[in-house]
């Protein structure tokens, strides 16, 4: 009884100093309005963790417009905190999608990424560079998942001529692969195009002065116990510069690559296996030597290591890497990461990153930042 006293008096006081005070009142209105902003503000952009608590993170703003005779590059993130590849390129009227990675739910990411720029629904060039999940699952779908088959237009496939996988996603991808080839899709595999057979080339002229050109791997008709070393490899060549392409090539692959093909050196590496201490190997950094690197992986997230060193991208490949380019860029950032528990979250680091270059000027931009890798506080506390 006491307490209800009390808050009615507390009402009438209030009430009393309104009427007395009327123009008090609404300053101090508004000044707790204007804090509750402020400490809303302060928590949106300082505190809270996108990718947390299952908080999609938010989508990254456009970018990749391009200029006429300019070749843009765009490595993907995947809207989830998995590892993997997805590249597209444009030059022209022509679109190439390089690898559908992470997980089946990246195909409505990726779809909807590429087609800001496709806008015709049709991919001139599909390349799949090997049968592993985190490069196949989005071209594989599921039930909740339409395949990017099903998604875009695709006009001509090439992928790997060998594999050991006989895994689920594997299946549904030969599955989708050949149900787009029935419905007018021509494919290939990357020896046929090498070796130029049955209708398929080396060298594909996209545009004037920028050409696809497909390398020998030796795991094209070799057995590996790797299923990585099946990787497609090939290069853009566009005027003096060269973008080199490896999928998730070992160590042993890549020195079978410089033994049977004459490497050019690189204005632009997509860093092999994503960041992995079995790829980007001083045999194949000495050829090409590298001038920017981009690296798809979710980094220091405990998905492939609990060894905090080994996590993506590892230190051993970028001591590597950083004696011929510190201009290295990474898509995406794990958060709040427990090795032990092999949990994480994840966020964007540099975000979708978009290389674009007319063969003269080249610029590297990322959708979240465009800060090299060297330069952030992760590089500083993890791998310095």
């Amino acid at each position: 009884m006491a307490n209800k006293r009390t808050s009615k008096r507390a009402a009438k006081a209030a009430e009393r100093a309104a009427k007395k005070h009327p123009g008090l009142v609404l300053t101090v209105i508004v000044i707790l309005l204007v804090a509750a902003i402020a400490v809303g503000v302060y928590w949106y952009f300082f505190i809270r963790k996108p990718g947390q608590q299952g908080e999609p993170v938010p989508e990254n703003p456009v970018i990749g417009t391009l200029k006429t005779g300019e070749l843009g590059i765009h490595f993907l993130e995947l809207g989830n905190k998995s590892t993997g590849d997805s590249i597209y390129i444009q030059i022209g009227t022509v679109d190439i999608l390089i690898d559908g990675g992470s997980r089946e739910n990246s195909a409505p990411v990726i779809e909807n990424y590429v087609k800001q720029f496709c806008t015709d629904g049709t991919l001139e060039y599909v390349i799949v560079t090997h049968g592993h999940q985190d490069h196949i699952a989005a071209f594989a779908g599921n039930s909740s998942n339409q395949s990017l088959f099903r998604r875009f237009q695709c006009e001509t496939i090439i992928d790997f001529p060998l594999t050991n996988s006989d895994s689920a996603t594997y299946k549904r991808y030969i599955a989708e692969r050949d149900a787009e080839v029935a419905e007018g899709a021509v494919h290939y595999t990357a020896l046929e195009c090498y070796n130029e057979t049955g209708g398929a080339k080396r060298t594909y002229e996209l545009a004037e002065n920028v050409s696809m050109n497909f390398l020998y791997n030796y795991y094209y008709d070799h057995k590996s116990g790797e299923e990585n070393n099946y990787s497609v490899c090939m290069y853009i060549k566009q005027g003096d510069y060269n973008y080199l392409f490896t999928g998730d090539l070992e160590k042993e692959g890549e020195e079978y690559l410089v033994q049977y093909n004459q490497l050019p050196q690189c204005k632009l590496y997509k860093a092999g296996h994503h960041g992995s201490n079995t790829s980007s190997s001083e045999a194949l950094l000495s050829v090409i030597r590298p001038e920017c690197v981009c690296i798809c992986c979710c980094a220091g997230s405990p998905e492939y290591s609990t060894n905090s060193d080994n996590t993506f991208p590892t230190r051993d490949v970028l001591e590597r890497l950083m004696r011929y380019t510190d201009k290295i860029y990474v898509t995406t950032l794990a958060t709040d990461v427990d090795l032990a528990g092999k949990k994480w979250g994840y966020t964007s680091f540099n975000g979708n990153i978009f290389v674009c270059s007319d063969g003269v000027e080249f610029s590297v931009t990322g959708s979240n930042n465009s800060k090299i890798l060297k330069e952030t506080e992760w590089f500083a506390k993890n791998r310095a």
